[in-house]
């Protein structure tokens, strides 16, 4: 397994895709994307509306996750534009957890499963990990879809508090191993 200090800050390129690790301008861009209900209620950890200086927080904080090796969080840009995030985070030992959002204009065109594919790549051949876990809301299959199709299998469901809901949801687990 490579030191957290040994991984360069690069972009990864794919058929359709460029990932690039964030930095802290693309707090503005991800303010616009979960600004959009459809988006954001999909995500555990966030807040809606939006808290733009909690986002700008979360960005700043992504060199340093870096630097330390407990996260991995890349921009996917599509010509240019940034219409999402996908990222490994969570990260002990060998282990983390896969995550990724997009725009809604983004959804249903494969780039999710792209996105995410090159950085399970990433976080198994650069990064070194051996096992990523993932999970989606019980409410959006559409991910647990691409979860099957990138290979993670179920492994059950938990309860979650969802910020954006302001209530407990359930949350369908997977898990790949390397």
């Amino acid at each position: 397994m490579m030191t957290a200090k040994s991984i360069q800050r690069s972009s990864i390129e794919t058929a359709r895709l460029r990932l690039r690790p964030t930095s802290a301008i693309d707090a503005t861009r991800a303010f616009e994307i979960q600004s959009d209900w459809a988006v954001t209620r999909m995500l555990s950890n966030a807040s809606y509306p939006p808290d733009e200086s909690d986002i700008r927080d979360w960005f700043s904080s992504h060199g340093r996750e870096w630097a330390e090796g407990s996260a991995y969080r890349f921009a996917i840009e599509q010509e240019e534009r940034m219409i999402g995030i996908v990222d490994v985070d969570g990260i002990t030992g060998s282990e983390g957890s896969l995550g990724y959002w997009l725009e809604r204009q983004a959804w249903g065109k494969g780039y999710a499963f792209e996105a995410a594919r090159a950085l399970i790549g990433f976080a198994f051949q650069v990064v070194g990990l051996s096992r990523l876990e993932s999970g989606h809301a019980s409410d959006n299959p559409a991910s647990g879809r691409v979860l099957t199709k990138l290979g993670f299998r179920p492994v059950g469901n938990r309860e979650l508090s969802s910020r954006a809901r302001r209530e407990t949801i359930v949350q369908c687990c997977y898990m790949l191993e390397h």
